[in-house]
């Protein structure tokens, strides 16, 4: 069987002509060729007709396209190989240039990197594809001379070996930028970035910063509202306590007068006589009598309570003041736990009770006002837990605390 192809004894790689042949020796140096029955991979891309040679050009070319199914055509365009040696350079088929005179440039293939070369060829690349690819990308890299195939492998020549005229020192096509332009580029990408970085830094500092400006508003708004508030309810407490001793003076005076008046009468003198200036007195009383009754507040009651509690007991302060101390830490308990049952409960039968409130008229009463029932025939005081109410509960303390810390409270 005549050949099909010649095979480089050096190297293994298959040609498909002379002329490919000739091409391998002058870049390899390899001299040991041979006619061999195994033909030229044709693999041909089912979706567009690209001839591919190899496996890796198949790879390329599928990763390039995304095309995957390739017909082998490899025995339909196997022939025997011809040895004759072609003419360097043929003769022009029309009339010869007036420039050009009698003579015939003698055209060779163009000096790549052989190591190159190599590695482009132990990926599979016919020799012819891998010159052509070193010679137009520049002679510069593996990575170059594959991304010039990628880019040309429709070119109808790309299979050709490439040819200069051997008089004439062509130097090859410089790539599209040379080394130091490459690093040049490279390091004017690296100073994009690297400002690109320090903006985006930038950036996200000012965001941050915004970030912390408006938390810190947020704190120091909540933190005015809540001192707004506790002034607010400092204010309603000097208030209450001033009311409290506008009252307690009232009642004083009141007293004196009446004091006065006991005394007169014992000795024997008429009443006295109401004073030009105190006119006006009867009219306001009669205005304040004309006006509608409002029913006393709950706070109002619980402060009723603990001031009968104290006039009642007014001759024992320690006594007076333990109660209320005792009621506010009941009151206190149920309010911080209003689920536990233990804190809603008091035996009213204990003894420790009894000395402390039970006994004590008015104790009882401001229980009761906070919600406390009597239950199991009046043994224990017991606080349902849907009707505990928070708003009670608090009224409760701020009278119990006002109690205690003034000392014109329940005076009379």
């Amino acid at each position: 069987m005549a050949g099909v192809s010649l095979k480089c004894g050096d190297c293994g790689a298959l040609l498909k002509s002379v002329e490919e042949a000739q091409g391998h020796a002058e870049l390899t140096s390899h001299s040991n060729f041979s006619e061999s029955t195994e033909a030229v991979l044709n693999l041909v891309c089912s979706t567009c007709g690209k001839p591919c040679r190899s496996k890796t050009e198949t790879d390329l070319h599928t990763k390039r396209t995304g095309h995957t199914e390739f017909v082998d055509k490899t025995l339909e365009t196997a022939k025997p190989i011809s040895l004759e040696v072609p003419k360097v350079a043929a003769e022009s088929a029309g009339a010869p240039d007036a420039t050009t005179s009698n003579q015939t440039e003698e055209m060779i293939v163009p000096e790549v990197d052989k190591k190159i070369l190599e590695e482009l060829e132990a990926m599979g690349f016919p020799t012819a594809r891998a010159t052509r690819a070193l010679h137009f990308s520049g002679n510069t890299s593996v990575e170059a001379a594959i991304n010039w195939v990628v880019e040309h492998e429709d070119d109808p020549e790309i299979d050709q070996m490439p040819l200069v005229p051997i008089n004439t020192k062509v130097e090859a096509p410089k790539p599209t930028l040379t080394p130091e332009e490459v690093r040049l580029k490279a390091q004017e990408l690296k100073e994009r970035a690297r400002k690109k970085k320090e903006e985006e830094e930038k950036r996200m500092e000012r965001e941050r910063e915004k970030e912390r400006i408006r938390v810190g508003k947020e704190l120091l708004e909540a933190k005015r509202i809540e001192e707004e508030n506790e002034r607010k309810r400092l204010l309603a407490l000097r208030k209450a306590e001033k009311e409290e001793e506008r009252r307690a003076r009232e009642k004083i005076r009141q007293k004196l007068e009446e004091d006065k008046a006991e005394r007169r009468r014992k000795l024997g003198l008429p009443p006295e006589e109401p004073s030009a200036a105190k006119p006006s007195a009867p009219v306001i009383e009669e205005k304040k009598s004309s006006l509608p009754v409002r029913p006393a507040t709950k706070a109002e009651q619980m402060r009723e309570c603990l001031r009968s509690l104290k006039q009642n007991h007014k001759e024992d302060d320690a006594k007076v003041k333990r109660a209320f101390q005792t009621l506010l830490t009941y009151i206190g308990n149920v309010a911080k736990n209003p689920n536990e049952e233990k804190f809603r409960k008091i035996r009213a039968t204990n003894p420790s009770f009894q000395e402390r409130v039970g006994a004590m008229k008015g104790g009882l009463e401001f229980l009761e006002l906070c919600g406390f029932e009597k239950v199991e025939g009046g043994e224990f005081l017991f606080l349902p837990r849907d009707k505990v109410d928070m708003a009670v509960l608090n009224s409760a303390g701020s009278e119990l605390d006002s109690a205690i810390k003034n000392p014109f409270f329940g005076i009379l």
